[in-house]
């Protein structure tokens, strides 16, 4: 609410709705003034500065980060909905940016099209670049994230760019959201689980810039109330519009991440906004929703030890006509969750030992929200393996 009715709609207002940053160049002589065509930086670079301040307040979800700060991936549970998420919104970004000429009858609708697809086409073999290079195969999560980002990036300049810009701003983009993911990572220590302020921060950020770089001049006559077109650096623009796209970088940057920080701050004084740890490695399915999404993947804890294995959410593998066999998990897991809370609440050495029923089921945990806000390696002795050193994205 306070995004899409205070923060959003005062910056959009500054920027789309004749406000101070859109006057710029009539007021400081700052080119047109701040130009954004379709939303980098009032969508994407908004959104992304609102979710680094949510991840600094809640903190790194258990087990991302060891006690030395070293991270470990914790990749994602459908690699196809990835995919598909994907191409869903590159199919409507081609909707929403030559949308935003407001009428097909403006014939640059074309040119947004194609700058939209290019740079969306040269994000993703950026980062499938990149990826190859570090550890010798494409990752299909980071190359779907670098298309995003190069959607992002373009998404502020296409219609004022030439098709070989939107290349150049779309393999950038690839580039540096595979390093900005890897920074949060390895420097800053943010856990940023699908790469949210990397793609629409980072390359919002990037996409605002390449406005005041690559404007070639062919479009914009008049933007702001300024006479002539948009002009950027590498074509005779000089400094000035630069200067603008700049300028609304930081005024975004602060308003947004300071806004929504301070926000967040005071609403975790009355309101509890993180679960506890207990059923944050157990999962939300069942805390939030009441249900089991994935039965295969449960394990037997205290909130299901005494039911059968069909009616817990136990793999049954039929073996043959009169036999079937749980798949179990390996002891070394059941010790790591087991370490998550007490034995009275988590009793998983019934399960290590054979033993199959239980008489009284045991209480079931509290699952209502707590703020446990972790610091980086408070549960890092209780940490489940990663599977793999990648990025997740």
């Amino acid at each position: 609410m306070a995004m899409g009715g205070l923060i959003y709609p005062i910056f959009g207002n500054w920027v789309w709705g004749g406000g101070w940053l859109a006057h710029l160049g009539q007021t400081f002589h700052l080119g047109h003034g701040a130009v954004d065509f379709a939303g980098s930086g009032v969508v994407h670079a908004t959104g992304g500065m609102a979710a680094a301040a949510l991840a600094i307040v809640l903190g790194p979800r258990i087990g991302k980060f060891n006690r030395d700060g070293s991270p470990n991936a914790i990749p994602g549970h459908n690699l196809g909905y990835v995919v598909l998420g994907t191409l869903i919104l590159l199919f409507g970004w081609m909707g929403f940016n030559p949308g935003s000429t407001l009428g097909a009858t403006d014939l640059r609708i074309a040119v947004v099209a194609v700058n939209t697809l290019l740079a969306s086409c040269f994000g993703a073999i950026a980062a499938m670049a990149w990826t190859n290079a570090r550890w010798g195969k494409p990752d299909i999560s980071m190359s779907c994230n670098g298309m995003l980002a190069g959607l992002v990036a373009v998404t502020g300049s296409c219609a004022f760019i030439a098709p070989w810009a939107a290349c150049v701003i779309g393999l950038v983009a690839g580039f540096l959201v595979c390093w900005g993911v890897w920074f949060l990572d390895h420097r800053a220590r943010i856990d940023d689980p699908c790469g949210a302020i990397s793609v629409h921060g980072l390359c919002g950020i990037w996409g605002l810039l390449s406005v005041g770089l690559f404007a070639d001049g062919t479009y914009g006559a008049g933007w702001n109330g300024v006479s002539g077109t948009v002009r950027g650096l590498f074509y005779g623009g000089g400094l000035s519009q630069l200067g603008a796209q700049a300028a609304m970088v930081v005024v975004g940057a602060v308003w947004a991440f300071g806004s929504m920080y301070l926000l967040f701050v005071f609403i975790r004084r009355f309101v509890k906004i993180r679960v506890s740890p207990e059923v944050e490695v157990a999962g939300l399915d069942m805390a939030e929703f009441g249900a089991v999404c994935y039965p295969e993947f449960v394990l037997r804890s205290a909130t299901n030890a005494h039911l059968s294995p069909a009616e817990a959410g136990l793999l049954v593998l039929p073996q043959d006509a009169g036999d079937t066999r749980e798949a179990e998990p390996s002891t070394e897991v059941l010790d790591e969750l087991a370490a998550l809370a007490s034995p009275s609440t988590w009793p998983c050495s019934a399960v290590r030992s054979g033993q199959r029923d239980v008489e009284t089921p045991p209480p079931r945990p509290d699952l209502r929200r707590d703020d446990h806000r972790q610091r980086p390696g408070q549960y890092a002795d209780r940490a489940l393996p990663a599977t793999t050193s990648r990025p997740s994205g």
